[in-house]
């Protein structure tokens, strides 16, 4: 029997079957623009299917000390050039990967211009705002429930609602360190002259009045010490909107010559020394207001004997009235020298008589008192106050 032999063209005939498809194959790989998926674990934590530098991505070792299990590095700097250092995700197995951002220098440009911005919206999801706990409510002590409710573990401890051990005693307590003393007159004044001082702070041009010692009775031992003291000036009246614009100011400092005071004790004495205390320093407040008014002369002896060379003309009768004037009460004389130091000096200033400038005796009806504004009367004296400032 002949064996059949096979012929040559029947193998070339199976092998190009064969390679047709390799061909074909080949040929789609080269020719199709995209570019082949990797499912590992970089691709998905890069974001990124390039394939230009993927050599460089790798799962590094953590250093010592670190937290995580390992650092992924990023390459390609637009899709992972925003991740943070310090951004990381955690594996099923519980190890975590640090991300490490882009590889090499880092961009010089601000996140201003770096980043952009203008495709970002707002939240699709609102966020609703979570009320803090009660417990870190700030400004109210009632919204502390927990520590009003609650005991206290160590119940030995003193509470604020205790009662002090002191009550009843505060001021056996207070007076123990601030004494309160009897009040004084004041200094370098008669004790007739005290009940009428109203000014601590004398002028400083009256030098016999020296500053005076702290009063306890007003002050405690601590603000005598701690409190700065007023630096004493030239004295000026507490007038109201009722007086004369003149009545504040000052009075020429020649008012506390000796003779200027010899003067006003002279229209002190024989015009009120029949008057009180008070009725005196009166009459010296009126002579003090026509030196403070221009209309009058700015000395004390100009007023006191203004044309005393008119008989029953004077400002003053006893002035121009013929009868020679002596000093017959040394005690009253000394009265209106002390009555006159302390109204000159500013430590008597009566409100009642404010910044009058005439009065008269109750037993007299001049027909000037009606062109004038009556403030007050003080003993026999009724007092006046003119509408213009100047005469009447």
């Amino acid at each position: 029997m002949r064996q059949k032999r096979r012929s040559p063209g029947s193998g070339h005939s199976v092998l190009s079957r064969l390679s047709a498809p390799v061909i074909l194959g080949l040929a789609a790989f080269v020719l199709t623009p995209t570019i082949t998926s990797h499912a590992d674990m970089a691709t998905m934590l890069a974001g990124s299917d390039g394939a230009d530098g993927r050599w460089k991505t790798a799962l590094t070792a953590s250093p010592a000390g670190s937290i995580q299990a390992a650092e992924l590095e990023f390459t390609d700097p637009i899709m992972t050039s925003s991740i943070a250092s310090g951004a990381g995700v955690t594996l099923p197995n519980g190890d975590k990967i640090a991300f490490m951002g882009k590889i090499g220098a880092a961009d010089p440009r601000p996140d201003a211009e770096r980043v952009t911005r203008s495709l970002k919206k707002g939240r699709v999801i609102a966020v609703a705002p979570v009320q803090p706990p009660k417990d870190f409510s700030a400004g109210s002590v009632l919204e502390r429930q927990s520590n009003l409710l609650q005991p206290a573990l160590d119940q030995t401890n003193a509470m604020a609602f205790l009662k002090p051990d002191i009550r009843g005693k505060e001021f056996k307590i207070a007076t123990t360190f601030f004494a309160r003393g009897k009040q004084k007159p004041a200094p370098q004044v008669p004790a007739m002259l005290a009940s009428l001082v109203t000014n601590d702070n004398p002028d400083i041009l009256a030098t016999a009045y020296a500053p005076p010692a702290p009063d306890y009775a007003k002050q405690s031992p601590f603000s005598s010490v701690l409190t700065e003291v007023t630096p004493r000036g030239r004295f000026i009246p507490p007038v109201t909107e009722e007086d004369h614009r003149w009545a504040g100011t000052a009075l020429p400092a020649s008012v506390f010559s000796e003779a200027e005071q010899r003067c006003l004790a002279a229209g002190i004495y024989f015009e009120a020394r029949g008057e009180s205390v008070k009725g005196q320093a009166a009459v010296a407040q009126v002579i003090l207001n026509r030196v403070r008014n221009p209309t009058y002369p700015n000395t004390v002896c100009g007023v006191v004997y203004q044309n005393d060379d008119w008989r029953n003309r004077c400002q003053f009768s006893f002035a121009c009235d013929g009868i020679k004037d002596r000093v017959r009460s040394p005690k009253h004389w000394n009265m209106a020298e002390e009555i006159a130091l302390a109204t000159t000096a500013g430590k008597i200033w009566l409100t009642e008589v404010g910044s009058s400038t005439h009065y008269h005796a109750t037993y007299v009806r001049p027909p000037w008192a009606k062109r004038m504004r009556k403030v007050g009367k003080i003993g026999l004296h009724v007092f006046y106050v003119t509408y213009g400032g100047g005469w009447s």
